[in-house]
């Protein structure tokens, strides 16, 4: 009962503790340490470190990008003939999911400096103390990322280890347990290569743990882009909230004007502060969504097609990815539309309040800040609206059509 009730205090006396930036980060920085990116490597104290970090993440990728290139030619051999057609589907949602893997970790190092400007001012703008982070409703914010951070990670992990170790599992099991008398050594991506990758058994599992390091470095590229991309919308949100509630709060007292217009002009400030880390987000994934978007409806339609068209295991395998595919993109318009409607409830707060109390000048600055509150942050990959549920909706359809399509075109031949 002791222990009980010495649990129960540590678990409240964590629950008491302000929370640093740097905790509401680690699940992102921690990740792509592990592939060798270091996003604070910029303060490191051991460049060693550093530099060893980083020669391990521009090899991973040397790799990795030799497997993407075995793809393509796999799949360009598969396309020639339309009796292994259906292979060249199969090998199609792989190809896209690298390639925006690839272009998420490209945008972070083309962008690495506009990264460290963005994390460095919210860091700077986050709230120091237990009491300021209950103002500014931090334990909402922050329980509602983890979940979602926990329910991503688990999907792509899942999507990842499925594919690399699934094949050797399922040929162990019928080797050593079922009385098989051959090893099948096969693979879980399907990939060319220029010499007999199953050849023997030290030859096989060199390649096989090297295409699993390989797809790993390819799930957490994708993963960490995404969970940086909520921390830090999380965060702005949270600031946009901030602001609402403060503006709804404040008390416009008639014979406090000066008081009154310092209070406002504060909050233009940190408004425009807001609008700004927006902006950086918008240079940092503006390419890499649109991207992301245009491969995300490829992927969706094949995947459901290999579903449609497969025995039972490759059906589960590839339920995995086409969740992992969905919730991804439901996240990003998830995320995009709670911008949206944080910073276009700081003009309506605005309005809410009891201007009419206060001075013309007051009452001019009001509305300015309503006028720009009418033009919400939001994220906007070129050529798209602003990012949405509106835009989850219309991948889907599009993802849909291209099935049909890709349906009706198989089923005709």
């Amino acid at each position: 009962m002791e222990k009980f009730n010495e649990k129960v205090t540590s678990q409240e006396q964590e629950m008491d503790t302000a929370r640093t930036f740097e905790d509401m980060m680690w699940v992102p920085v921690q990740f792509y340490r592990s592939i060798g990116e270091d996003i604070y490597a910029h303060r490191s104290k051991r460049p060693l470190w550093s530099l060893l970090l980083k020669i391990y993440l521009y090899a991973g990728f040397i790799n990795f990008n030799l497997l993407v290139i075995g793809e393509l030619v796999f799949f360009y051999n598969s396309i020639q003939d339309f009796e292994t057609i259906r292979l060249a589907i199969a090998v199609a949602p792989c190809i896209g999911f690298s390639l925006v893997a690839d272009f998420k970790q490209f945008a972070m190092v083309h962008y690495k400096a506009t990264l460290i400007r963005l994390l460095d001012e919210l860091e700077e703008m986050h709230p120091k103390t237990l009491a300021m982070q209950r103002a500014y409703r931090m334990p909402d914010f922050e329980r509602t990322m983890k979940r979602v951070i926990n329910i991503f990670t688990f999907l792509c992990l899942a999507y990842t280890t499925t594919f690399s170790f699934y094949p050797a599992l399922k040929a162990s099991v019928k080797f050593n347990f079922l009385g098989y008398e051959t090893f099948d050594r096969n693979f879980g991506f399907l990939i060319w290569f220029p010499f007999d990758a199953t050849s023997s058994n030290w030859v096989y599992w060199i390649v096989y743990w090297d295409i699993a390091h390989g797809a790993y470095l390819a799930g957490i590229a994708f993963l960490c882009a995404d969970l940086l991309l909520i921390v830090v919308i999380t965060q702005i949100c949270m600031h946009f909230n901030y602001i609402s509630m403060r503006l709804e709060e404040h008390p416009c007292k008639p014979h406090k004007d000066k008081e009154n217009i310092e209070f406002l002009v504060w909050i233009i400030r940190y408004h425009d502060k807001c609008l700004t880390l927006c902006e950086h987000v918008n240079s940092l994934y503006s390419f890499s969504l649109l991207l992301n978007f245009l491969m995300a409806s490829m992927q969706i339609c094949f995947i459901a097609f290999q579903v449609t068209e497969s025995t039972v295991e490759v059906i589960i395998i590839y339920c995995i990815f086409l969740m992992t595919s969905m919730v991804q993109v439901f996240l990003v318009c998830y995320y995009g539309d709670t911008l949206i409607a944080t910073s276009l409830r700081v003009g309506d707060s605005a309005y809410n309040q009891k201007w009419f109390q206060c001075s013309k000048t007051y009452c001019q600055m009001l509305k300015m800040l309503i006028m720009r509150s009418q033009k919400p942050a939001s994220i906007r990959p070129p050529t798209f609206p602003p990012i949405s549920l509106v835009t989850y909706m219309k991948v889907i359809s599009m993802s849909y059509q291209f099935f049909a399509l890709l349906r009706t075109t198989y089923s005709a031949n």
